[in-house]
């Protein structure tokens, strides 16, 4: 599919997503109020799983193409029966992972659905929004797609550039970043084509690092209408307002992903040092954990994005080392492992997942906690 138009001119400064926020936000929007701010007590995505398993679902889509295909093995130290938790049956989910370019929607620990998109880099960001659709970033492009695996939204990536990251803003609007020279921030209206907010970002520059690859993993807006901005490359977690103002910033090495809390706390994954730390906006640490934390038996190499369940439990998603390791672990405020995923038979890596029954509108910026 073609690239959606971009006409002329297009540098807004967020009115109309900010609109939008508030009128996601206004009664009668199946709100309830918690200690820590506005959050739905619904659960669409888990609602529409219905869909997925329809008569109208074909096996193999018309866009769909093969993926590449598995270079893991299987490590005879490690075995899911020694692990706690269920396994791939703890949460109903939607699982992407770097490296292995098919999609899961798993209920049960059974795989209802698979989209493949193909050879080449890369799964990055992905979400599953309240009306069924799936919501994704493939680097070279992102897109929306149906249960019924019809493409309803396509945009691909200028020469140059890539997309890592999504976000639904309410079901007509999309925020991404094209990783380029420089970095852009858009919010695109996917009925129209139309860029109501393109903005650019700071970068290093191609001297320092060589590529636009590594600039932005994940970005997000904040329930509030502010840009959080975890600079992979740059080594700083930026917040800004809606005029992309700086309004706090926080340093730390690699910072993969960023997610807003509920309680107005930061959780930042860093990637280099292997670990997820949750800072408040003074910037001071009030939770934290490494991986060498990890008790003996589970092995977990590296993280990547990170999610904080309603329970408070947060889930560390891994590439697992191409098999060698645990793909996805579940820690509680204590640092209790509940739950550690080792299925290399029918998953591949792990680089983002969506918890289904976890209680919140997915296109509601700040309802889900990832």
């Amino acid at each position: 599919m073609d690239r959606l138009p971009s006409p002329p001119g297009r540098f807004f400064r967020g009115i109309a997503g900010l609109l939008s926020l508030a009128c996601m936000h206004a009664p009668g929007s199946a709100y309830s109020q918690d200690a820590n701010g506005f959050h739905s007590d619904s659960t669409p995505a888990l609602a529409a799983l219905a869909r997925f398993t329809a008569p109208d679902v074909p096996v193999v889509g018309p866009g769909e193409l093969p993926s590449d295909p598995p270079n893991w093995t299987v490590s005879p130290s490690l075995s899911q029966a020694a692990l706690p938790g269920n396994g791939p049956a703890q949460h109903p989910m939607l699982y992407i992972g770097e490296g292995c370019n098919t999609m899961f929607v798993v209920r049960d620990g059974r795989i209802l659905w698979t989209y493949s998109t193909g050879k080449g880099w890369e799964f990055d960001d992905i979400w599953m929004l309240g009306n069924g659709n799936i919501l994704f970033s493939r680097m070279s492009y992102a897109e929306e797609v149906t249960p019924q695996k019809r493409v309803v939204w396509h945009l691909d990536a200028p020469k140059g550039t890539e997309i890592h990251t999504v976000q639904p803003i309410g079901l007509d609007r999309v925020l991404l970043v094209e990783n380029g020279l420089p970095p852009k921030l858009m919010i695109v209206d996917v009925k129209t084509g139309q860029a109501e907010v393109e903005h650019a970002l700071p970068a290093p520059s191609l001297t320092d690092r060589g590529t636009v690859h590594g600039q932005f993993r994940r970005m997000r807006i904040t329930a509030n209408g502010t840009y959080l901005a975890p600079f992979l490359e740059m080594n700083r977690v930026v917040e800004y307002d809606k005029d992309f103002t700086e309004i706090w910033s926080y340093a730390i090495r690699s910072p993969w992903a960023a997610v807003r809390l509920r309680n107005g706390n930061t959780l930042i994954t860093d990637e280099k040092d292997e670990l997820t730390r949750e800072v408040n906006p003074k910037g001071e640490t009030v939770w934290e954990f490494r991986l060498s934390e990890l008790p003996p038996g589970i092995v977990f190499h590296g993280s990547q994005s990170c999610a904080r369940l309603a329970n408070g439990n947060t889930i560390l998603c891994s590439r697992g080392d191409s098999g060698k390791g645990c793909q996805l672990v579940e820690i509680t405020h204590g640092k209790k492992v509940v739950w550690a995923m080792y299925d290399w038979k029918d998953f591949g890596p792990a680089t983002a997942i969506q918890v289904l029954d976890d209680p919140g509108i997915p296109e509601n910026p700040g309802d889900l906690q990832r």
